[in-house]
Parts: structure tokens; sequence; C-alpha cells
């Protein structure tokens, strides 16, 4: 049996016709595709700094991170019917001046609130930098050219997950955390000056499709509302009224958005995609990593500086050893691929590796040293590397060509969307762990006081203000204290993570073996 083409194969026919401004297309899109993973990464490692500067608590300085995640997942979607219907190129202008406009924004944010309005916006052009990015290749670029723009897309993209942490701590330490959004406006601002040779490159047309509004709204809301509801648990109390009725709400619009999408002509998803039980269970795979790798590169800079008192330089250089495997083994997987290695075996060591890189890193203590530290941390990037590219290339080999993108969507929407909850249930865990650990040992420092404001400091990493907040009279021993409480919670969360990963990889790896089962039997 010939394998299908994949849905972006051109005929033969098509495959030599020229267009102008190619090299000029490529580097301008991967430009911007660069700046959007190296902000994903590299923002974590300001947020004690932003934290400091900005005197924020925990729940705000979380949504300088979830306000992005969450934008982006929402509109991945999105910006493909809005293609649709104003054109390729003029989608993903809007979502470089979007991207650029916010990033500026965050720059001069004169407090917390705002930076997380501005990074929402910046969330917003990044889901059309990577939908609209992607289809320009697509159009502009046949054949063999077309493979290899595509594998410079994929490895730009993980040069800047890798790359992100350090030039941000380097940012930080030399200059101030408002740099890290400044450079990635100047960034996007050159791929604007780009945008004339990128509409000459790109065939003029729009495609006859419509902008599904209800359901973009609804996924939308339900999406916001899950989220705040996580952030919020922390805060509110998970069975508190508040945080029951976000669940309650986003349970329900999730339900009429699928009512919605049913009846729809012009549907955002077809439901009908995830009858394929191996499809389901390789969209599940980035979740799994959302927790198990996502988590930790947004988190472990805090533990970092805060416990093991490293500067945000060092911490950003430390962090390679997490980043560095994505960037070296999607590569290497595809290879091993091609030469027989069954992809499934690789997908489930990538499970194995995100689980145990998880219980490793309990191990590490405020006096822990790089070479204990690099172990840990380079398992957990290989849990990532694996099956990172892998996962959508096996799954979408599995959908109707027709379906294809849909489904891309489908994956994209459930990896950001989880990588925004998974970063919101680990910092409501970690606040909430945080805060019953200083509640029970305040009262043994004199003068100690406010234990709820404290611990919301103290989780987002800045120990020396909740010092301050607390009124102890000996700061240094109560900084001490807090190292203590933060370290003994950050290793309660994480045996947290490394259980939804395991639990994840049996559905997984039941979900595929099954797959493969119903495989042999029709064959």
């Amino acid at each position: 049996m010939r394998p299908q083409s994949p849905p972006s194969a051109v005929p033969p026919a098509t495959a030599e016709r020229p267009h102008p401004g190619r090299t000029l297309t490529l580097a301008a899109v991967l430009l911007a595709v660069f700046v959007v993973p190296m902000s994903i990464s590299g923002t974590a490692v300001a947020l004690p700094r932003i934290g400091a500067g900005t005197h924020a608590g925990l729940a705000p300085l979380q949504w300088v991170v979830n306000a992005f995640n969450v934008a982006f997942a929402c509109f991945t979607l999105v910006w493909g019917s809005v293609a649709d219907v104003v054109g390729r190129v003029r989608a993903f202008a809007a979502g470089v001046a979007l991207y650029a406009l916010g990033s500026l924004a965050s720059a001069v944010a004169t407090d917390v609130l705002w930076l997380d309005a501005a990074r929402a916006l910046t969330g917003v052009g990044g889901a059309a930098i990577f939908s609209c990015g992607a289809a320009i290749l697509s159009t502009v670029f046949e054949g063999p050219a077309r493979a290899k723009a595509f594998a410079l897309f994929g490895t730009v993209a993980g040069v800047g997950v890798a790359i992100g942490p350090s030039l941000a701590g380097a940012l930080v330490q030399g200059l101030d955390w408002r740099w890290v959004f400044a450079v990635h406006a100047a960034a996007l601002a050159v791929v604007l000056l780009a945008l004339p040779a990128i509409s000459r490159a790109v065939p003029a047309g729009r495609g006859g499709g419509r902008i599904d509004l209800p359901g973009s709204a609804l996924f939308v809301l339900a999406m916001v509302l899950l989220t705040t509801a996580i952030v919020q648990g922390s805060q509110w109390g998970w069975g508190s009224a508040g945080v029951l009725g976000l669940f309650l709400g986003a349970a329900l619009v999730l339900a009429v958005f699928a009512a919605v999408e049913r009846r729809s002509a012009h549907p955002l998803l077809d439901l009908g995609v995830l009858r394929d039980r191996r499809f389901l269970g390789l969209c599940l795979v980035p979740v799994a990593a959302s927790f198990g790798f996502v988590t930790v590169l947004t988190y472990l800079p805090s533990y970092l500086t805060a416990v093991t008192g490293r500067g945000t330089g060092t911490t950003g250089l430390l962090m390679l050893l997490l980043t560095a495997p994505v960037l070296v083994l999607p590569l290497l997987a595809a290879r091993l691929v091609s030469r027989g290695v069954a992809a499934r075996t690789l997908i489930l060591l990538s499970l194995a590796c995100l689980v145990a890189g998880d219980l490793a890193l309990t191990l590490l203590s405020p006096s822990v040293t790089v070479l204990l530290l690099a172990a840990p941390m380079l398992v957990t990037g290989a849990g990532m590397g694996l099956s990172a590219g892998l996962v959508d290339g096996q799954a979408l080999a599995l959908v109707d060509p027709a379906k294809a993108g849909m489904a891309a969507g489908f994956l994209n929407t459930l990896r950001l969307g989880s990588e925004a909850v998974a970063v919101a249930v680990y910092g409501s865990a970690l606040a909430t762990v945080l805060g019953t650990r200083i509640a029970d040992g305040i009262g043994a420092h004199p003068g100690a006081d406010r234990a709820g404001e404290v611990a919301d400091r103290a989780a987002g990493g800045d120990l020396a203000g909740a010092t301050e907040l607390s009124g102890a009279t000996d700061h240094r021993a109560f900084t001490d204290f807090l190292g203590q409480a933060y370290d003994s919670a950050f290793h309660s969360v994480l045996w947290g993570l490394a259980a939804v990963g395991a639990v994840l990889s049996v559905v997984i790896a039941v979900l595929l073996r099954d797959g493969g089962r119903r495989r042999q039997a029709g064959a």
C-alpha cells in the first residue's frame, strides 16, 4: 500500500514555479517564529525581578505567563478562519503588529495588571505568527524547498526555546527586565519592514471561508473561565463558591461550544477528528509535556534564584541544561524513525523521561551543585525533545488530508491550552502548599505576621520582599525559614507533577496500543 502524500504536497507540474522574494520571506517568517518561543521560555527567568519591581502577588504575576499562553491557545484556531477571509499575509501582518505592540506595552508597563494585559495582546499576535507563518511558507515553497523551509521552521522554534532563558537572564542582570520585551518589539519591527516583500512573494487571493464567531467566542470564554479558576484556587480556596462557579461555568460553556460546532456549517473545530483513539492519544502527549516540562521551565528559575541564591544570569545559563535537548533531539528522533525505530517506542520513552526527570528534581536542595542539577534537567528536557515534532507528524498522518489543517489547529490548541492550565495548576498548588508551611511556622519568629500576604509574595520568588513584609525582627533567620518552606513546597508539587505524568503516560500507552491492535485486526 503506497503511503499517502502529505496534505501540503504539490503536483510536479508546479514544483518549479518561481516566487520572487522567497529568501527574504523565509528569513522574516523565521525571525518572527524565533521570537515567540523565546518569549515563552525567557519570560520565566524575569518573573522574580518583575515581581520585585512591580510588588506583585503570585496570582497577577502568574498571569504574566498565563495571559500569553491562554491568548495564544485560544486564538490558534481563530486565526486560521481569519486568514481564510482576509488573506494569509494580511493576517500574518496583523499578528506581527499586535505582537510588536504588546511587547512595547510590556516594556513600558507601570504595574503588573498593565503587563498582564499587554502579554495577552502579545499572545493573540503570537498565535497569528505561528498559524499564518506556516501557511505562508506552504504557499511560497514547493517540493524539496518546502521540506527544507519547514525543517528550518521547527529548528528555529527549538533554538528560541533553548536560548530564551539565557538571553533573558543576561538582559535582566545586565540591564532590566523591561529589556526582555523591548528586544522582542525591535525584532518584530524588522519583520514589519519585510512585509512588502512577503506580499510580492505570496500569490494574491482569498479563501471562501467564514469566521465561526459563535464558536470562537465560546472557546475563548471557556478557556478564560477554566484558567482563572485554577489561578485563583489558592487565593479564594478550592472549595469556594467563586472557584466552583468558574469551573462549572467553563464546563457549561464547553458543552454549549460542542453543541454549536455540531450544527455549524463552518465549524471552528470538527469534533469528528477525535473519533480516532490513536489521534487522541497522540494529542495527549503534549499535555503530558506541559505538566512535566513546561511547568519546570516556568518555575525552576524562581527556585534557583530564591532557594539556591543564584543570580538571574547564572540561572539563565543553567536553564540551557533543560532546553538544549529540545533543540537537538527532535532531529535525532526523526532520523531514528526513518531508520526503522517505532515512533510509538520513542513517544513512550519521552513520557518515561518526563516522569523520571520530575522525580529526580525532587533531589534538589538549597546547596545543590551544577553537576547534580544537570542530570535531572537533561532527562526532563529529553522527555520534551524526543516527542517534539514527532507527535505532530504521526497525528496528522491519521487524519483525512482535507481536515489536516483543522487537526493541526486542534493539536496546537490542546498543546498551548494545556501549557496554560499546567502552569496555573503548578502555581496555585505551590502557593497553597507554601502558604500552609508558612502559616505553621511563622509564629516561631518574633514580630512576623501576615502569613497569607507573606506566602503570596514568597511564592513569586521574592523572599526578600516577603521578609520585609512580614515585620520579622530577625530578617536573616526569617529569610532562611522562607527558603526552607519554599524548598519543601517545591518538592511536594514535583511529586504531584510526576503523578500526573505517570497517569497520562498510562492513558496514552493504552490508546496507542489499542490503535495498534485494531490496525492489525483490519490488516
